[in-house]
């Protein structure tokens, strides 16, 4: 499967990686690899504790078109 994530930084230099798919999936690394390699497992990890949970694997995301 491939996922959209999202990837920051945060107020202490931190790189945040989300995935927006899946809710609550959320990891971070002290460099941009290091927080992609983590929401790999991170987003593998949820989507097995969903499955057993018998939840949705997955919310329904969307793009949105704003012109300013």
């Amino acid at each position: 499967m491939k996922f959209t994530v999202t990837i920051d930084r945060d107020e202490t230099g931190a790189w945040v990686a989300e995935c927006p798919a899946i809710p609550g999936c959320v990891s971070q690394g002290e460099t941009k690899s290091e927080a992609m390699k983590n929401i790999e497992e991170a987003i593998e990890l949820c989507l097995e504790v969903r499955s057993e949970r018998g939840l949705p694997l997955t919310i329904e995301t969307k793009q949105v078109e704003i012109a300013v």
